[in-house]
Protein backbone atom coordinates (compact mmCIF):
# COMPACT_ATOMS: atom_id res chain seq x y z
CA UNK A 1 0.00 0.00 0.00
CA UNK A 2 0.93 3.48 -1.04
CA UNK A 3 0.38 6.49 0.47
CA UNK A 4 1.63 9.97 0.46
CA UNK A 5 2.05 12.54 3.07
CA UNK A 6 2.37 16.51 1.95
CA UNK A 7 4.23 19.37 4.20
CA UNK A 8 4.68 23.39 3.47
CA UNK A 9 8.27 21.96 4.77
CA UNK A 10 10.37 18.88 5.00
CA UNK A 11 13.17 18.14 7.92
CA UNK A 12 16.10 16.16 5.99
CA UNK A 13 19.50 15.05 7.92
CA UNK A 14 20.81 18.13 5.40
CA UNK A 15 18.00 20.68 6.54
CA UNK A 16 14.86 21.98 5.46
CA UNK A 17 12.69 21.09 1.70
CA UNK A 18 9.87 23.47 0.85
CA UNK A 19 6.47 22.17 -0.33
CA UNK A 20 8.39 18.47 -0.68
CA UNK A 21 5.90 15.23 -0.25
CA UNK A 22 6.60 11.70 1.41
CA UNK A 23 5.97 8.84 -0.66
CA UNK A 24 5.62 5.60 1.62
CA UNK A 25 4.89 2.14 1.03
CA UNK A 26 4.46 -0.47 3.02
CA UNK A 27 5.69 1.62 6.28
CA UNK A 28 8.88 2.39 4.83
CA UNK A 29 9.78 5.71 3.07
CA UNK A 30 9.99 4.95 -1.13
CA UNK A 31 10.98 8.39 -1.95
CA UNK A 32 10.80 12.37 -1.10
CA UNK A 33 10.01 14.29 -4.35
CA UNK A 34 8.81 17.99 -4.64
CA UNK A 35 4.96 18.33 -4.86
CA UNK A 36 3.44 18.49 -7.86
CA UNK A 37 2.61 21.91 -9.22
CA UNK A 38 -1.37 23.02 -8.71
CA UNK A 39 -1.31 20.59 -5.84
CA UNK A 40 -2.14 23.20 -3.31
CA UNK A 41 -3.42 20.29 -0.22
CA UNK A 42 -0.95 20.52 2.81
CA UNK A 43 -0.92 17.26 5.29
CA UNK A 44 1.31 19.14 7.63
CA UNK A 45 2.94 22.60 8.22
CA UNK A 46 6.34 20.57 9.06
CA UNK A 47 7.09 16.88 8.34
CA UNK A 48 9.63 15.58 10.85
CA UNK A 49 11.50 12.17 11.85
CA UNK A 50 9.62 11.06 14.95
CA UNK A 51 10.96 11.58 18.39
CA UNK A 52 13.29 8.59 20.12
CA UNK A 53 13.07 8.57 23.80
CA UNK A 54 15.99 6.65 24.98
CA UNK A 55 15.42 7.23 28.92
CA UNK A 56 11.76 6.81 30.15
CA UNK A 57 10.70 5.42 33.39
CA UNK A 58 6.77 5.88 33.57
CA UNK A 59 4.04 8.04 32.34
CA UNK A 60 0.09 8.85 32.68
CA UNK A 61 0.34 7.37 36.26
CA UNK A 62 2.60 3.97 35.20
CA UNK A 63 5.93 2.79 35.91
CA UNK A 64 8.11 0.31 33.71
CA UNK A 65 8.84 -1.93 36.91
CA UNK A 66 4.74 -2.04 37.18
CA UNK A 67 4.14 -5.55 37.11
CA UNK A 68 0.45 -5.50 35.15
CA UNK A 69 -0.42 -6.70 31.61
CA UNK A 70 -1.13 -2.77 29.81
CA UNK A 71 1.35 -0.77 31.39
CA UNK A 72 3.91 -0.56 28.57
CA UNK A 73 0.72 -0.73 25.77
CA UNK A 74 -0.26 2.78 28.07
CA UNK A 75 3.11 3.99 28.03
CA UNK A 76 3.50 3.69 24.32
CA UNK A 77 0.62 5.56 23.73
CA UNK A 78 1.21 7.99 25.95
CA UNK A 79 5.06 8.51 24.45
CA UNK A 80 3.12 8.82 20.80
CA UNK A 81 1.04 11.86 21.95
CA UNK A 82 4.43 13.71 22.17
CA UNK A 83 5.58 13.22 18.83
CA UNK A 84 7.72 9.82 20.04
CA UNK A 85 7.66 6.77 17.49
CA UNK A 86 10.18 4.63 19.26
CA UNK A 87 11.86 4.12 22.54
CA UNK A 88 13.48 2.49 25.39
CA UNK A 89 11.40 1.71 28.40
CA UNK A 90 14.09 2.32 31.57
CA UNK A 91 14.84 0.29 34.69
CA UNK A 92 15.55 1.50 38.39
CA UNK A 93 17.72 0.27 40.78
CA UNK A 94 15.75 -2.83 42.58
CA UNK A 95 16.12 -6.44 43.89
CA UNK A 96 17.26 -8.33 41.10
CA UNK A 97 14.43 -10.70 40.75
CA UNK A 98 12.13 -7.17 40.27
CA UNK A 99 15.09 -6.10 37.35
CA UNK A 100 14.58 -9.66 35.82
CA UNK A 101 10.84 -9.65 35.54
CA UNK A 102 11.02 -5.94 34.39
CA UNK A 103 13.02 -7.01 31.05
CA UNK A 104 11.49 -9.83 30.81
CA UNK A 105 7.64 -8.02 29.90
CA UNK A 106 9.92 -5.36 28.09
CA UNK A 107 11.20 -8.27 25.51
CA UNK A 108 8.01 -9.97 25.32
CA UNK A 109 6.74 -6.27 24.35
CA UNK A 110 9.37 -5.85 22.03
CA UNK A 111 8.66 -8.71 20.50
CA UNK A 112 5.15 -8.75 19.93
CA UNK A 113 4.37 -4.94 19.22
CA UNK A 114 1.54 -3.18 20.31
CA UNK A 115 -0.03 0.30 20.06
CA UNK A 116 1.59 3.79 19.97
CA UNK A 117 5.65 4.06 20.01
CA UNK A 118 7.92 1.03 18.96
CA UNK A 119 9.46 -0.29 22.28
CA UNK A 120 13.33 -0.64 20.67
CA UNK A 121 14.85 -2.50 23.67
CA UNK A 122 15.38 -1.54 27.40
CA UNK A 123 17.87 0.34 29.61
CA UNK A 124 19.15 -0.40 32.92
CA UNK A 125 19.42 2.37 35.07
CA UNK A 126 20.86 0.77 38.04
CA UNK A 127 22.02 -1.20 40.13
CA UNK A 128 25.58 -0.60 39.29
CA UNK A 129 25.91 2.63 40.69
CA UNK A 130 27.97 4.25 43.97
CA UNK A 131 26.14 6.84 47.02
CA UNK A 132 27.66 9.42 46.41
CA UNK A 133 25.05 10.85 43.58
CA UNK A 134 22.84 8.12 43.84
CA UNK A 135 19.46 10.47 43.07
CA UNK A 136 16.33 8.40 44.05
CA UNK A 137 18.39 5.22 43.70
CA UNK A 138 18.59 3.68 47.22
CA UNK A 139 22.05 2.74 47.34
CA UNK A 140 21.41 -0.12 49.81
CA UNK A 141 20.39 -2.32 46.36
CA UNK A 142 23.31 -0.82 45.01
CA UNK A 143 25.41 -4.36 43.25
CA UNK A 144 29.08 -4.63 42.09
CA UNK A 145 30.03 -5.66 38.24
CA UNK A 146 30.04 -8.90 37.77
CA UNK A 147 30.47 -10.46 34.04
CA UNK A 148 28.35 -13.63 34.65
CA UNK A 149 25.25 -10.94 36.32
CA UNK A 150 25.26 -9.32 33.35
CA UNK A 151 25.19 -11.78 30.76
CA UNK A 152 22.33 -13.00 32.91
CA UNK A 153 20.50 -9.97 32.42
CA UNK A 154 21.22 -9.66 28.53
CA UNK A 155 19.96 -13.24 28.34
CA UNK A 156 16.41 -12.56 30.75
CA UNK A 157 16.23 -9.73 28.54
CA UNK A 158 16.14 -11.69 25.35
CA UNK A 159 18.71 -9.86 23.77
CA UNK A 160 16.77 -6.79 23.76
CA UNK A 161 18.80 -4.73 26.61
CA UNK A 162 20.30 -2.27 24.22
CA UNK A 163 21.74 0.53 27.36
CA UNK A 164 23.42 -0.48 30.42
CA UNK A 165 24.11 2.74 32.65
CA UNK A 166 26.74 2.25 35.28
CA UNK A 167 29.49 4.30 38.02
CA UNK A 168 33.28 4.43 35.95
CA UNK A 169 34.98 3.76 39.36
CA UNK A 170 33.33 0.65 40.27
CA UNK A 171 35.84 -2.30 40.45
CA UNK A 172 35.71 -4.07 37.14
CA UNK A 173 33.86 -1.44 35.52
CA UNK A 174 36.40 -1.05 32.64
CA UNK A 175 36.13 -5.17 32.05
CA UNK A 176 32.37 -4.48 32.32
CA UNK A 177 32.52 -2.34 30.10
CA UNK A 178 34.41 -4.10 27.44
CA UNK A 179 31.81 -7.34 28.01
CA UNK A 180 29.00 -5.16 27.17
CA UNK A 181 30.06 -3.62 24.32
CA UNK A 182 31.00 -6.97 22.42
CA UNK A 183 27.33 -7.99 23.24
CA UNK A 184 26.77 -5.16 21.64
CA UNK A 185 25.14 -3.20 24.44
CA UNK A 186 25.55 0.57 24.91
CA UNK A 187 27.36 1.63 28.10
CA UNK A 188 26.50 4.97 30.24
CA UNK A 189 28.30 6.42 32.86
CA UNK A 190 26.69 8.09 35.68
CA UNK A 191 25.17 7.75 39.44
CA UNK A 192 28.72 8.22 40.03
CA UNK A 193 31.49 10.38 41.37
CA UNK A 194 34.24 9.50 39.17
CA UNK A 195 36.94 11.92 38.16
CA UNK A 196 37.49 13.10 34.49
CA UNK A 197 40.67 10.18 34.17
CA UNK A 198 38.18 7.80 35.12
CA UNK A 199 35.45 8.91 33.03
CA UNK A 200 38.10 9.03 30.27
CA UNK A 201 39.50 5.66 31.01
CA UNK A 202 35.58 4.54 30.71
CA UNK A 203 35.47 6.39 27.08
CA UNK A 204 38.66 4.60 26.08
CA UNK A 205 37.58 1.20 26.95
CA UNK A 206 34.20 1.65 24.86
CA UNK A 207 31.23 3.60 27.09
CA UNK A 208 29.55 5.48 24.49
CA UNK A 209 28.25 8.78 27.07
CA UNK A 210 27.13 10.21 30.19
CA UNK A 211 23.72 9.32 31.66
CA UNK A 212 21.35 12.76 31.69
CA UNK A 213 24.53 15.09 31.66
CA UNK A 214 25.21 17.17 34.92
CA UNK A 215 22.70 15.46 37.13
CA UNK A 216 24.09 12.22 39.53
CA UNK A 217 27.41 13.24 38.56
CA UNK A 218 30.60 15.11 39.25
CA UNK A 219 30.44 18.92 38.03
CA UNK A 220 32.78 20.82 36.32
CA UNK A 221 35.42 22.42 38.07
CA UNK A 222 38.62 24.26 36.27
CA UNK A 223 41.13 21.92 38.34
CA UNK A 224 39.07 18.48 38.42
CA UNK A 225 36.88 18.81 35.23
CA UNK A 226 35.08 16.00 36.31
CA UNK A 227 32.52 13.60 33.95
CA UNK A 228 30.62 16.68 32.95
CA UNK A 229 34.25 18.09 31.65
CA UNK A 230 35.52 14.92 30.25
CA UNK A 231 31.99 14.25 28.71
CA UNK A 232 32.01 18.00 26.94
CA UNK A 233 35.30 17.84 26.08
CA UNK A 234 35.51 14.01 24.64
CA UNK A 235 34.18 13.52 20.98
CA UNK A 236 32.98 10.20 21.15
CA UNK A 237 30.67 10.52 24.19
CA UNK A 238 27.06 10.89 23.98
CA UNK A 239 25.37 13.48 26.35
CA UNK A 240 21.62 12.98 27.17
CA UNK A 241 20.23 15.67 28.66
CA UNK A 242 16.97 16.84 30.68
CA UNK A 243 16.11 20.02 29.03
CA UNK A 244 13.22 20.99 31.09
CA UNK A 245 14.82 23.73 32.62
CA UNK A 246 14.91 22.49 36.21
CA UNK A 247 17.60 19.68 35.80
CA UNK A 248 19.83 21.72 34.13
CA UNK A 249 20.13 25.63 33.77
CA UNK A 250 19.65 26.98 30.56
CA UNK A 251 23.62 28.32 30.81
CA UNK A 252 24.23 25.03 31.29
CA UNK A 253 22.20 23.71 28.39
CA UNK A 254 24.26 26.10 26.71
CA UNK A 255 27.46 25.24 27.59
CA UNK A 256 26.65 22.08 26.30
CA UNK A 257 25.43 23.00 22.69
CA UNK A 258 28.79 24.91 22.46
CA UNK A 259 30.49 22.21 23.36
CA UNK A 260 28.62 19.03 22.17
CA UNK A 261 25.45 20.22 19.99
CA UNK A 262 26.43 17.14 17.48
CA UNK A 263 26.20 14.79 20.56
CA UNK A 264 23.33 15.77 22.64
CA UNK A 265 20.41 12.98 22.97
CA UNK A 266 17.29 14.95 24.44
CA UNK A 267 15.54 12.86 27.02
CA UNK A 268 12.43 12.96 29.10
CA UNK A 269 14.28 10.51 32.27
CA UNK A 270 10.12 10.51 32.54
CA UNK A 271 8.65 8.74 35.92
CA UNK A 272 5.02 7.94 36.47
CA UNK A 273 3.81 11.22 37.50
CA UNK A 274 4.49 12.65 33.43
CA UNK A 275 1.10 13.66 31.62
CA UNK A 276 -0.24 13.73 35.87
CA UNK A 277 -1.38 16.54 37.83
CA UNK A 278 0.52 17.18 40.92
CA UNK A 279 0.45 14.90 44.01
CA UNK A 280 2.15 12.09 45.58
CA UNK A 281 3.94 9.50 43.14
CA UNK A 282 6.27 6.67 43.57
CA UNK A 283 9.99 5.68 42.28
CA UNK A 284 12.12 3.48 42.89
CA UNK A 285 9.96 1.96 45.79
CA UNK A 286 9.70 5.86 47.42
CA UNK A 287 6.93 8.12 47.62
CA UNK A 288 7.84 11.21 45.75
CA UNK A 289 6.00 14.71 45.66
CA UNK A 290 5.22 16.69 42.19
CA UNK A 291 4.43 20.12 42.82
CA UNK A 292 4.22 22.15 40.03
CA UNK A 293 5.35 19.57 37.67
CA UNK A 294 8.90 18.91 39.62
CA UNK A 295 9.30 15.76 41.25
CA UNK A 296 11.28 15.74 44.70
CA UNK A 297 11.98 13.20 47.26
CA UNK A 298 11.24 13.82 50.71
CA UNK A 299 15.28 15.14 50.94
CA UNK A 300 14.13 17.95 48.11
CA UNK A 301 16.40 15.95 45.74
CA UNK A 302 14.75 15.97 42.14
CA UNK A 303 13.37 12.74 41.29
CA UNK A 304 13.07 12.35 37.80
CA UNK A 305 11.28 14.19 35.31
CA UNK A 306 7.67 15.03 33.76
CA UNK A 307 8.59 16.42 30.39
CA UNK A 308 7.54 15.19 27.03
CA UNK A 309 10.39 15.30 24.41
CA UNK A 310 8.16 18.13 22.42
CA UNK A 311 8.40 20.46 25.22
CA UNK A 312 12.30 19.08 25.67
CA UNK A 313 12.84 20.26 21.70
CA UNK A 314 10.69 23.52 22.14
CA UNK A 315 12.74 24.24 25.52
CA UNK A 316 16.00 23.68 23.50
CA UNK A 317 15.05 26.06 20.46
CA UNK A 318 13.71 28.86 22.77
CA UNK A 319 16.32 28.53 26.05
CA UNK A 320 19.73 28.21 24.11
CA UNK A 321 19.09 29.82 20.92
CA UNK A 322 19.68 26.44 18.44
CA UNK A 323 17.72 26.21 15.48
CA UNK A 324 14.44 24.15 15.26
CA UNK A 325 16.07 21.59 12.67
CA UNK A 326 18.99 21.42 15.65
CA UNK A 327 16.47 20.40 18.22
CA UNK A 328 14.58 17.77 16.29
CA UNK A 329 17.97 16.22 15.66
CA UNK A 330 18.84 15.90 18.91
CA UNK A 331 15.39 14.28 19.86
CA UNK A 332 15.49 12.00 16.13
CA UNK A 333 18.58 11.28 14.57
CA UNK A 334 21.23 12.00 17.33
CA UNK A 335 19.47 9.07 20.01
CA UNK A 336 19.01 6.53 16.44
CA UNK A 337 22.86 6.80 15.97
CA UNK A 338 23.60 6.73 19.87
CA UNK A 339 21.50 3.16 19.26
CA UNK A 340 23.12 2.22 16.25
CA UNK A 341 19.61 2.55 14.65
CA UNK A 342 20.08 5.19 11.96
CA UNK A 343 19.94 3.20 9.13
CA UNK A 344 16.11 2.51 9.87
CA UNK A 345 15.26 5.28 12.09
CA UNK A 346 16.34 8.89 13.25
CA UNK A 347 15.64 11.22 9.98
CA UNK A 348 13.63 10.96 6.58
CA UNK A 349 15.17 9.23 3.88
CA UNK A 350 14.11 6.94 1.07
CA UNK A 351 14.80 3.20 2.50
CA UNK A 352 13.84 4.18 5.94
CA UNK A 353 10.73 3.32 8.62
CA UNK A 354 7.92 5.84 8.13
CA UNK A 355 8.33 7.08 11.37
CA UNK A 356 7.22 10.64 11.12
CA UNK A 357 5.30 13.54 12.99
CA UNK A 358 3.88 16.39 12.02
CA UNK A 359 4.22 19.47 14.02
CA UNK A 360 2.89 22.91 13.48
CA UNK A 361 5.32 26.24 13.43
CA UNK A 362 5.36 26.45 17.24
CA UNK A 363 6.68 23.06 17.10
CA UNK A 364 3.85 21.21 18.82
CA UNK A 365 2.62 17.87 17.72
CA UNK A 366 -0.22 17.12 15.31
CA UNK A 367 0.30 13.77 14.17
CA UNK A 368 1.90 11.21 14.25
CA UNK A 369 2.83 8.14 11.75
CA UNK A 370 4.36 4.99 13.01
CA UNK A 371 5.75 2.53 10.44
CA UNK A 372 3.56 4.49 8.02
CA UNK A 373 0.57 3.85 10.08
CA UNK A 374 -1.28 7.06 11.58
CA UNK A 375 -1.65 6.70 15.15
CA UNK A 376 -4.81 7.27 16.93
CA UNK A 377 -4.35 8.81 20.00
Amino acid sequence: MTHVLRARRLLTEEGWLDDHQLRIADGVIAAIEPIPVGVTERDAELLCPAYIDTHVHGGAGVDVMDDAPDVLDKLAMHKAREGVGSWLPTTVTAPLNTIHAALKRIAQRCQRGGPGAQVLGSYLEGPYFTPQNKGAHPPELFRELEIAELDQLIAVSQHTLRVVALAPEKEGALQAIRHLKQQNVRVMLGHSAATRQQTRAAFDAGADGLVHCYNGMTGLHHREPGMVGAGLTDKRAWLELIADGHHVHPAAMSLCCCCAKERIVLITDAMQAAGMLDGRYTLCGEEVQMHGGVVRTASGGLAGSTLSVDAAVRNMVELTGVTPAEAIHMASLHPARMLGVDGVLGSLKPGKRASVVALDSGLHVQQIWIQGQLASF
